[in-house]
């Protein structure tokens, strides 16, 4: 059936999140592995992502590892540089759904002050139909919970919604509870299958 609203991951689908490419850029690769081999900074973004606070949380991981200290600071300090740049085309893809009266809403493992960070640089985080952000509902993807949620928030579930997120893991839950869903790989691959559901034209998708 055709959609009828769209569900947008956020990071690596709308805006780049690779903490790697920006320590490598920072303190060089070779001291990049090291530093993510003794310390989980993912397990202590996920952290973040399911509402603990921004500052306190990461502050903490780098007090518990001071030969890092410094560099873990910077997850917090220089953030808004690793959660860029935008992914041009998929936010035109998101405002063309929007335009044509398409509900869209986020579904994000997303922290609650980094959020509010962000949109302070990307306004159209502000824009959405409606928000579905980890932080304030304490459960991250690929939680079967958070997909329930948001079922129960919009009232729609199965196949009327059409969700897109760059890990498989949280398209393989989306699929468990029969949505239909695209792997991001990029913007030209998601535009394709919002042309196929029928839900923009080519030229609207371009």
């Amino acid at each position: 059936m055709k959609p009828a609203a769209v569900v947008f991951d956020i990071g690596n689908v709308l805006i780049e999140w690779q903490p790697e490419r920006f320590y490598d850029s920072v303190i060089g690769e070779d001291r990049r592995r090291a530093m993510f081999a003794e310390v989980d900074l993912h397990g202590m973004n996920d952290l973040v992502d399911s509402g603990q606070h921004f500052t306190d949380t990461i502050y903490a991981a780098a007090e518990a590892n001071p030969a890092w200290r410094d560099e873990i600071r910077m997850w917090h300090d220089r953030w808004i540089e690793m959660a860029a740049p935008v992914i041009p085309r998929s936010l035109r893809l998101k405002e063309a759904l929007q335009a044509k009266g398409v509900p869209v809403f986020s579904l994000t493992n997303f922290g609650i002050q980094s959020y509010d960070h962000a949109a302070e640089h990307y306004p159209f985080l502000r824009a959405f139909d409606r928000d579905f952000i980890s932080g304030h509902m304490g459960m991250i993807k690929p939680d079967p919970a958070i997909y329930a949620a948001l079922e129960k928030g919009s009232g729609l579930s199965g196949d009327a919604l059409l969700f897109t997120d760059d890990r498989i893991d949280n398209i393989n839950a989306a699929n468990a509870r029969g949505w239909q869903t695209h792997h991001f790989t990029g913007p030209d691959g998601w535009a394709d299958r919002l042309v196929a559901a029928g839900l923009l034209t080519e030229a609207e998708a371009a």
